[in-house]
């Protein structure tokens, strides 16, 4: 798998995720023995300290377990889940969708929803449209959409990404679905089978990462920070791994903010051109910006079809619309229907047209101004609430969650059993890294809550994290 490289730090990372591959399709049970440290180094053509590096990880992470002088076995589930019973998200590491997991706790302080306040959309607006609808579509309840997307809706969306990017896009090249994550999860089904290698970035969303991990890939992790990636750690991966697809989120990034500077954009087409590797770009936040615009998405530069380009507008105009787009090739949609049709048949036509005569409105660009200056606001909020303490973050310009560091000696985990204690939520770091390492860092959401609960809730939150470091 892994012969001819070199690499330790990315040997490390194949042979973790080529153990818990094992684990998860139940090709390794409970309590079976693994190899040995000397023979599986021996099997992978990598040094006795790699395959060492990386049981020890899993070790740590309550993965496998060791008895002295005989070997490594792996964890029993069940004693696990007996363990850990108040908080079983973090500590599970059989794969499912664990941020849903953490918004099913019903809290007074939700820290953890990546979603905008109620209160802040145009609730009365939409009503409008609403009516509007059913006196333009009569029968709008009683017609299935195309399995592509409403095509009245298609052109609109072309016009506005020519008009935004002086690109040529046809109403051909776009699939409507029923959001970001559905048209990550038919991007998955379509395009990786079990033991591809795909790259994600670290850290990343956390349901795309369950959704490649249940298809069966092997992931590699690509470092982000706040002055984009390593461009020649990039170019290593795909050269030496070959990898199917590379998921990135490069604009007010979730978690961590960040965004991908422009001088980077074009060089990451020219690198997955070279090696030939699909970039999935998710493009979420994009018109949640707080001081500019962000630069182009990384599709404007796409010239060959080497880009599918996700893009959600139901954050900020109605999470319950569920309206996103897939943008690519048409060699690419094709196969992207198939799967599409096999999902749902297309998405619902009344959502696609109440969206439709909002979006081309003008008073969604009003609402759109309103809105980002109401969601600066919170992000001023948070970030002064917790400027009492020593943690550490990266301001973002735009998007809606604040990347944190915490202390390292605080355990996130019980931290959030004592947050869920407190009516509190937050999103651990570890589910949204492919690793499960960043145990000191967490995601902090400002948008979901009003102005008065977030001021209430940071000062709670921070007093519970205090207590912990007593």
């Amino acid at each position: 798998m892994v012969k001819g490289v070199r690499n330790v730090e990315f040997l490390f990372e194949q042979i973790y995720q080529y153990v818990l591959r094992k684990i998860e399709q139940k090709v390794w049970n409970e309590h079976h023995k693994l190899p040995s440290i000397r023979q599986l180094a021996k099997e992978m053509n990598v040094h006795r300290l790699t395959v060492h590096k990386a049981y020890q990880l899993l070790k740590k992470n309550e993965v496998i377990y060791v008895k002295d002088k005989i070997g490594y076995y792996v964890q029993s589930n069940g004693t696990k889940q007996t363990e850990n019973l108040e908080n079983p998200i973090v500590s599970s590491y059989v794969r499912k969708n664990h941020l849903s997991e953490i918004h099913q706790v019903p809290v007074t302080y939700n820290f953890s929803q990546a979603l905008i306040d109620p209160n802040l959309l145009p609730n009365h607006f939409l009503s409008d449209y609403v009516k509007k609808v059913f006196d333009l579509y009569p029968k709008v309840l009683s017609s299935y959409s195309t399995v592509q997307g409403d095509l009245e809706l298609r052109e609109s969306l072309t016009k506005y990404f020519i008009n935004q990017y002086k690109k040529h896009i046809d109403a051909t090249e776009l699939l409507i679905t029923s959001g970001s994550q559905q048209a990550i999860h038919i991007i998955a089904e379509a395009f990786v089978k079990a033991k591809d290698i795909i790259l994600l970035e670290r850290p990343s969303y956390s349901p795309a990462i369950d959704i490649f991990i249940e298809k069966g890939a092997k992931i590699i992790s690509v470092d982000i920070h706040s002055n984009g990636y390593d461009l020649d750690q990039v170019e290593y991966l795909m050269k030496h791994y070959k990898p199917r697809l590379f998921y990135l989120n490069p604009t007010f990034h979730n978690p961590t903010g960040y965004t991908v500077p422009n001088s980077q954009r074009k060089q990451l087409v020219e690198l997955a051109e070279k090696y030939r590797c699909l970039l999935v770009e998710d493009d979420v936040y994009h018109d949640i910006y707080f001081v500019g615009k962000p630069p182009p998405p990384i599709y404007t530069y796409d010239t060959v079809g080497t880009v599918i380009y996700v893009r959600s507008f139901c954050k900020y105009i109605s999470p319950g619309l569920r309206i996103a787009a897939i943008i690519c090739h048409s060699s690419l949609l094709q196969s992207l229907m198939i799967v599409k049709s096999l999902t749902d048949n297309g998405s619902p036509l009344l959502n696609q047209k109440i969206f439709l005569h909002y979006f081309s409105s003008k008073r969604m660009q009003q609402h759109l101004e309103k809105l980002r200056i109401a969601i600066s606001i919170r992000k001023e909020i948070m970030e002064e609430k917790l400027s009492v303490t020593n943690w550490q973050w990266t301001s973002p310009n735009g998007g809606l969650n604040l990347w944190v560091r915490l202390p390292q000696h605080i355990s996130i985990e019980k931290l959030l059993t004592k947050c869920f204690e407190h009516s509190i939520s937050f999103v651990p770091g570890q589910i949204c890294d492919p690793l499960k390492q960043q145990t000191s860092w967490i995601r902090l959401s400002y948008s979901y809550i009003n102005e008065h609960q977030l001021r209430d809730g940071l000062k709670s939150f921070v007093e519970v994290v205090e207590s912990l470091e007593e």
